[in-house]
């Protein structure tokens, strides 16, 4: 059943209650680009995605995700779970033994879900483009859909993999980078500039388009659909989505250095005042 805006914006905030909670738990994991990026995830999920439950891993007539940077896999779980993939309490096992919810998404315990091991950055794009020619292959007319954090881009198998795409017209993927301008070091201008980004990618020959405002849900729904409405027509298309590392904590936002860092007792308290719900359903 599909859920309002206002149900998804309320799913949003317990995300992001979800997310550092997990994180605090096992004082380990990366909490500031999952929170930039949960309202791509709920809108993904809750209005874009064409899925079906039980998961399959081949997933034949449906929409693929795949994740390339893994270390966000905090939003990734949470999302997962609260749409039905797996159940909610599991999120407790987050980066502990034996848990199917490593630090970065892995396929041998066979989680609901996850496709492809990821968190070696560089690597998604050329996984999404082989799912995506496969689709072509079997005419399957669905999509492939991949996220990338903006300091990926440095890897040189993403512009080979850029290049690869616009050549052999794989127009049925749409892939999109979360911009929030911060790596584990520092701003990406600081680290490796990416110059400009929009015009390098029209360069290679991609459709781009462009969100300011990342971490508005609508918006975010309404740039994925134009994006759908582009494909299939002979290009690749890339999303440059504007976000805020720690998006919905104040005291996360405007740095990097949230990346990989969990929050202490004060913190999360100070947190969740911010991410308040009526009736959290915190597991």
């Amino acid at each position: 059943m599909s859920k309002s805006i206002e149900e998804l914006k309320s799913l949003s905030t317990q995300i992001r209650r979800d997310i550092l909670r997990m994180v605090h738990a096992v004082n380990s994991g990366h909490p500031g680009g999952s929170l930039g990026c949960t309202e791509y995830f709920v809108a993904l999920y809750g209005e874009i995605l064409n899925y079906k439950l039980p998961f399959t891993m081949e997933g034949k007539n449906e929409d693929l995700f795949f994740l390339s940077n893994g270390h966000i896999s905090p939003v990734f779980y949470s999302t997962l779970a609260r749409f039905g993939f797996f159940p909610v309490a599991e999120l407790a096992t987050f980066r502990k033994l034996n848990s199917r919810l490593q630090g970065h998404p892995t396929t041998h315990e066979g989680l609901p879900g996850i496709r492809v091991a990821s968190g070696s950055l560089g690597q998604g794009l050329s996984v999404g483009l082989g799912a995506a020619q496969g689709k072509k292959l079997d005419k399957d007319d669905a999509l492939i859909y991949t996220l990338h954090g903006d300091g990926e881009l440095q890897e040189g198998q993403v512009w080979e993999a850029f290049m690869y795409a616009a050549a052999k017209k794989v127009d049925n993927i749409i892939s999109t980078i979360d911009y929030n301008g911060r790596q584990i070091d520092g701003d990406t201008d600081d680290v490796l500039s990416l110059g400009d980004l929009h015009a390098k990618l029209e360069a290679f020959g991609w459709l781009v388009l462009e969100e300011k405002n990342g971490n508005d849900l609508e918006a975010v729904i309404a740039i994925l659909n134009k994006a759908k409405s582009e494909t299939g027509k002979g290009k690749p298309v890339a999303i440059l989505l504007h976000t805020e590392m720690g998006s919905g904590v104040d005291f996360m936002v405007g740095s990097h250095a949230w990346h990989g860092k969990a929050p202490n007792d004060e913190q999360l308290d100070a947190a969740f005042k911010q991410l308040y719900l009526e009736a959290p359903a915190d597991y």
